[in-house]
């Protein structure tokens, strides 16, 4: 990581998220690396149980009404006046925004000031996926607040060349990132170790968006097939959201033991060692922390051969990948990895492993950010 000064100044840096939680289990160590430097840095973000952390870590925290589930165009235009007022209050040299909501209506507000924003797209969500009168409005609202940007990263190739040919972005302020990258000190390679009974976890919110029906699906199918292996599922519950699963759905799955439910955690690291093969047959990704932790963690994958997942799996390299939206194909996958010698198996985890030290590593993202930030015009 670089160590030189922002162009020698001291900068004023807000950064803007959904939730604080996502701030300190993705962005913490660039965070930390811009107070190293000297930078004021102001979290803007729903309070959580995280916002404890930035504010211990020097941060100065601002609290933001702002709902991440929802997706009403009109009732979240007034986040544009929310977000004026605290740039006013703050002042920032430069703000950082993530995620959709921020992205499109902090940029517009930040512009409204004159106040230079980098914008980061961490995943479409549904917007690209289904073409309805909310996608429609969402795309016009991108493609209006993307003419304001220094600079937007995307978190794969393909999002960035979906943005570029819907003419909703510049492509010379454009550039790509690995994901928020990943602490290969923090998540470590495991010894190799077979289960006796396979198992399989997948590591994710329960939103169907994740694949998680599919996931259902197929081990229902695998099953009635008579295979003998373990099924775990863990992640928080939200069915508030809007493609959230029902809990009574759950509760099926847990009472009939199709699936081990187990739960959510603050640390998934000793889930995913314990496990065979991690699975996400998600519909789509900006680049899935998943993948990344259980591939740093040097455990084979099986994922859907969608945007975001097949940058970080190779098929038959750490990996396998399978057909979106397609439980039979996840079953014939995961029942095929199941027959892997533990030779294969452990050269795919090690594989994996290489990969995200050669791709994935966090200082990447660091380093082009800081860079960004050298670049910028500084007027104020």
């Amino acid at each position: 990581m670089s160590k030189a000064g922002i162009v020698g100044k001291r900068m004023r840096i807000a950064i803007v998220l959904n939730t604080s939680w996502n701030i300190y289990n993705f962005r913490m160590n660039f965070v930390k690396a811009l107070l190293a430097e000297g930078h004021e840095v102001h979290t803007i973000a729903p309070n959580d149980d995280y916002t404890h952390f930035l504010t211990e870590s020097g941060c100065v925290h601002h609290d933001l009404k702002m709902d991440s589930r929802g997706a009403n165009p009109i009732k979240d235009s007034l986040l544009i006046f929310e977000l004026i007022g605290k740039y006013r209050a703050v002042k920032p040299d430069v703000i950082l925004h993530y995620t959709i909501k921020p992205n499109v209506y902090g940029t517009l507000a930040a512009a409204l000031l004159g106040i230079p924003s980098i914008n980061n797209v961490c995943g479409l969500g549904t917007i690209f996926l289904k073409k309805n009168l909310v996608s429609s409005v969402a795309i016009a609202l991108y493609k209006l607040a993307f003419r304001f940007p220094k600079k937007v990263f995307f978190q794969n190739p393909d999002d960035r060349a979906l943005f570029i040919d819907n003419k909703l972005v510049e492509p010379n302020i454009t550039d790509v990132l690995p994901g928020s990258g990943i602490d290969l000190k923090y998540f470590t390679p495991a010894d190799f170790s077979r289960n006796k009974k396979f198992t399989f976890l997948l590591v994710s919110r329960l939103i169907t968006d994740k694949g998680i029906l599919e996931y259902i699906n197929a081990i229902k199918q695998l099953k009635s097939e008579g295979v003998q292996a373990h099924f775990q599922l863990l992640g928080a519950k939200d069915p508030y959201h809007k493609r959230g699963i029902n809990l009574k759905v759950i509760d099926e799955w847990i009472r009939s033991g199709t699936v081990e439910y187990l739960g959510s955690t603050k640390d998934v690291r000793p889930f995913i060692k314990q496990a065979d093969c991690i699975v996400l047959p998600s519909y789509r990704e900006g680049t899935p922390r998943t993948l990344l932790e259980a591939a740093s963690i040097a455990k084979p994958i099986i994922a859907t051969d969608v945007p975001g997942c097949h940058h970080v799996v190779t098929h038959n390299h750490n990996g396998l990948l399978c057909k979106i939206k397609d439980a039979n194909d996840l079953a014939y996958k995961m029942k095929s990895l199941m027959c892997f010698s533990d030779e294969a198996l452990r050269t795919m985890g090690l594989n994996g492993r290489k990969k995200v030290e050669r791709e994935f590593e966090e200082a990447i993202v660091i380093n082009k950010y800081l860079g960004a930030l050298r670049a910028l015009p500084l007027t104020q």
